[in-house]
């Protein structure tokens, strides 16, 4: 176990933000991380995975503990179904490669989004019409203070819309140590009539989509509106689509006709907040050596060094000129920290 002093952190943020740690330790084992719970009691505690939902706008005055616990195996499985288990530290885009390249299916809807299988639940990542929870099993999760180990069910986690008992009741007393899922081995449910995936793959003259093909034309889709980390920092959507009532909804189209919306239930619809930042005129704006991605609004880019507190303050400016235009309140999905 080694713990160091003024480490930066800008090689483990996708925003690529140049903030430092007081001090940092590389977490390769549960044990090493027991090891560092039970001697480092005195200092408050930062966790650190991918470091893809979160901007830094100001240096971590704590011991960052960088979960990278790695590995992946088959717990259990039927002739339908299977349970695979993934530590904490293994790259989501990755794991899900692994499942496709094992024809295990459900979360080929959710390829190359960013980040660390261990941050995966605490948000209850989601794309293209599918959820974290739709094939979340379990995960265990270390007690911060008395270091006990718990298994947290589907129920124990209260996932809903980019939430979990992680980031509510319970944020910053467990650490997640791995996850399991469960997807199928055979009789996929294929879910293509989300976004544009069914045009993605007419465009292939695929007519019976496997798998495989919808992860390819996710990731195909995702790549055409979304920057990579490694060339220019982002941390992916920025904002959570706000869900509104029908009535705010209507009122909203009476000015806006255009807009669009995905129905939720008979009283709740589902607005993109990336239509609103657009429409509010923010997509492709520059703003020094930051600003908003030009192909994707929902995205706020660092072109190489801004700071967080600027890249905040326009998240800010975003979220007060929807609300003063649309009567529209905007949240955001990245941790601000």
């Amino acid at each position: 176990m080694t713990v160091s002093k003024d480490v930066s952190l800008k090689s483990f943020n996708t925003f690529g933000i140049d903030a430092k740690a007081k001090l940092y330790c590389n977490i390769t084992s549960v044990e090493v991380l027991n090891e560092v719970l039970q001697e480092q009691q005195s200092n408050p505690l930062f966790i650190l995975g991918g470091g893809s939902n979160m901007l830094l706008t100001k240096d971590i005055d704590a011991l960052v503990l960088h979960i990278n616990l790695m590995g992946i195996e088959v717990v259990s499985e039927t002739e339908q179904t299977v349970i695979v288990k993934a530590m904490a530290g293994e790259n989501w885009h990755q794991f899900v490669l692994w499942c496709l390249q094992h024809n295990f299916g459900g979360i080929e809807n959710l390829s190359l989004i960013p980040g660390n299988i261990g941050t995966a639940p605490i948000q209850n990542i989601g794309a293209y019409g599918v959820e974290l929870k739709d094939v979340f099993y379990s995960c265990e999760a270390i007690n911060v203070n008395d270091k006990s180990l718990r298994t947290f069910t589907k129920e124990d986690c209260n996932f809903d819309y980019r939430e979990s008992v992680f980031k509510q009741e319970l944020k910053g007393e467990y650490i997640i140590t791995s996850v399991n899922l469960q997807l199928t081995k055979n009789n996929h449910k294929l879910n293509t009539g989300y976004g544009a995936i069914k045009t993605e793959l007419e465009a292939s003259n695929i007519k019976t989509p496997t798998i495989q093909d919808i992860s390819k034309a996710v990731i195909a889709i995702r790549q055409t509106k979304l920057p990579d980390p490694k060339e220019i920092g982002n941390s992916g959507s920025f904002f959570k689509n706000p869900i509104i009532s029908v009535e705010q909804f209507n009122k909203l189209q009476e000015n806006f006709p255009e807009v669009p919306s995905y129905k939720i239930s008979d009283k709740e619809v589902k607005v993109p907040a990336g239509w609103l930042i657009e429409t509010a005129g923010f997509k492709g704006k520059r703003f020094k050596d930051y600003g908003v991605h030009q192909k994707q609004a929902l995205v706020l880019v660092n072109y190489g060094n801004a700071s967080g507190k600027e890249i905040f303050e326009l998240a800010q400016l975003i979220q007060k000129t929807v609300k003063r235009l649309f009567n529209i309140t905007i949240e955001t999905e990245v941790n601000i920290i």
